[in-house]
């Protein structure tokens, strides 16, 4: 019997998981079922297997960078997926990995790590973001848009759901012509881009990667709109000192995941601070669909460290301190899947470039992350929140009739 035996077989019931030890006995978990994949995974080394012991999430990650542990059969997002299809977070499964103790040390460790200072949040971007333009042309829409496509219709391409995003995000900010916007977290400029081509409005897009900063002015320039879209490399705390006041629209997309919770008060004053009196706001982040949890160690440590996903009653309490009104809360529900595999498709496809970029660790760490971002998606306890905000409770129309109609005028030129 593995090591892994006790761990497994609490776990895999539908699906065949084959286990290939390096002495190259074989162990079976489960059985053939439908719409469950079979896969089989060989150990090149017992420490990868106690590494799975020691730490199921981390370990399997590390063992699977390190190649100690290879997909012989299936690859990582069919293990991941098989492993989160088993243990559904709409049905109430857990993987059960870690003990109480391990998971309230976990919980620490997430709000010590998402103390995000100033000087902290720009190494965390950096750590993430200013890793090469290039591999992220690899993968996502032309646009370069790093965040959940919207798919309102079947047989949509990646392309087509990120426009359907932007239009449903622009028809949700109510724009208007003289209006100014501020984009927080603009990443390469395309949000910011395509509101300035909807609207005659001013635009201020502000990250912290220099990478992306650089990139987006181009665009902008390319574009034809750099007399109305500006980018800037500065936080949103010390924004919200000098442009108090300054700005109709926010939109922030994807980004909230990175200011942490113990800042998520703090970003929602500076937000308020930030808005006129008839300012409107639309947050768009992955959201927990449960109660507040913490970052695996395997995401904290190679993926983004600082960041943490909220659930929605922690983002709904931290708003109302600053009188920030919810006038509109919309949850995406398998959007993100959908992107996700988009993703991870076009990075197998790419691996021999992304090998010769950035190394074979670095390849097998990404597609990690994607496959496991997927999985949480399509069986964990993660969603997306589009949450609008308002100052008044007179800045928008009654009823939501406006964001129907405007979504259609936008969609349809396809910015």
């Amino acid at each position: 019997m593995s090591i892994l035996r006790p761990f497994l077989s609490r776990i895999i019931h539908q699906g065949r998981l084959t286990v290939v030890a390096p002495d190259g006995s074989r162990e079976e978990f489960g059985q053939p079922a439908a719409g469950f994949p079979d896969v089989t995974i060989r150990f090149t080394s017992r420490r990868g297997m106690r590494r799975i012991v020691l730490d199921p999430r981390l370990g399997a990650a590390e063992a699977f960078m390190d190649g100690e542990m290879e997909l012989a059969e299936g690859d990582i997002m069919d293990l991941i997926g098989l492993i989160r299809m088993n243990t559904p977070w709409d049905r109430g499964a857990r993987l059960h990995d870690k003990t109480w103790l391990g998971r309230r040390a976990e919980w620490a460790k997430t709000r010590i790590g998402s103390i995000n200072r100033q000087r902290r949040s720009r190494a965390n971007v950096r750590h993430h973001y200013d890793i090469g333009n290039d591999l992220y042309r690899l993968f996502l829409d032309a646009d370069m848009q790093y965040s959940c496509a919207y798919w309102s219709r079947p047989g949509m391409t990646l392309d087509e759901a990120q426009v359907a995003k932007k239009a449903h995000i622009a028809a949700k900010l109510a724009l208007a012509p003289g209006q100014r916007v501020l984009d927080i977290g603009c990443g390469w400029g395309g949000m910011a881009i395509t509101l300035a081509k909807l609207e005659e409005i001013e635009v201020l897009g502000i990250t912290l990667s220099e990478q992306q900063l650089a990139l987006a002015r181009e665009r902008a320039e390319a574009a034809g709109v750099a007399d109305r879209v500006t980018f800037e490399l500065i936080d949103y705390r010390n924004l919200a000192v000098r442009e108090a006041g300054r700005f109709d629209r926010i939109v922030s997309v994807g980004m909230f995941e990175h200011v942490g919770a113990p800042n998520f008060e703090t970003f929602f004053r500076a937000c308020a601070n930030l808005m006129s009196a008839d300012g409107v706001m639309l947050l768009h982040t992955i959201g927990r669909f449960g109660r507040p949890g913490s970052t695996d160690a395997f995401t904290r440590k190679y993926i983004f460290p600082g960041g943490y996903i909220p659930a929605l009653s922690e983002t709904l309490a931290a708003s109302e301190k600053s009188r920030l009104i919810v006038t509109d809360v919309e949850t995406w529900r398998l959007h993100y899947a959908l992107t996700l595999r988009q993703w991870y498709a076009r990075t197998l496809a790419h691996e021999a470039e992304i090998t010769r970029m950035m190394g074979e660790r670095f390849f097998r760490m990404w597609s990690f992350y994607l496959a496991g971002a997927t999985s949480a998606f399509e069986s964990g306890g993660m969603g997306n929140y589009q949450i609008q905000f308002a100052r008044s409770r007179h800045a928008l129309p009654l009823t939501r009739d406006y964001l129907a109609d405007a979504e259609r005028e936008f969609g349809a030129r396809g910015v």
